[in-house]
């Protein structure tokens, strides 16, 4: 004969009792989050530290009202005139007669034919004119000048 109604406390106390061995296993699984929030604070800082992370000869561009160039894909090609006549490629000083043949060899290996030139606005303009020539005759045909934005435009406003 079976008996119905609520179980003896003896039942229940071997139940509790494989409930807390079972408990005791150790955890299998690997907690992530920490890991991901981790990576996360990475991203953030490299986002922020990578636009620091250009051309970095000192020059004192001169200010014009022009928008800035949308990025392009290719890290650009930058060519730097200081205002002693000191030439760079990217951060490389290079020598006035050594900068044809060097472009050359640049543009050989390079998909696009862009390069940017950043003058000191205290260099005469004849000079930035011949580094031009050069950069044609090494195989850049597409120029773009560098300048600060902000300065004064040809409607009489300052930008």
């Amino acid at each position: 004969m079976v008996a119905l109604g609520p179980p003896s406390a003896a039942a229940s106390d071997s139940r509790r009792g494989r409930r807390r061995k079972s408990r005791a296993k150790p955890m299998s699984e690997i907690n992530v989050t920490p890991f991901v929030d981790v990576m996360l604070v990475l991203l953030i800082i490299f986002m922020v530290a990578a636009p620091l992370l250009t051309v970095g000869v000192p020059v004192e561009l001169p200010k014009t009202a022009a928008n800035a160039l949308p990025q392009e894909q290719e890290e650009p090609l930058t060519i730097t005139v200081q205002v002693d006549g000191t030439l760079s490629i990217q951060n490389t000083p290079v020598a006035a007669g050594e900068l044809v043949p060097k472009l050359q060899a640049i543009a050989a290996e390079r998909d696009g034919n862009k390069v940017f030139l950043r003058a000191d606005g205290a260099v005469p303009y004849e000079q930035v004119v011949q580094v031009m020539g050069a950069l044609n005759a090494g195989g850049f045909a597409n120029i773009g000048l560098v300048t600060e934005t902000g300065g004064p435009a040809l409607d009489g406003t300052d930008g």
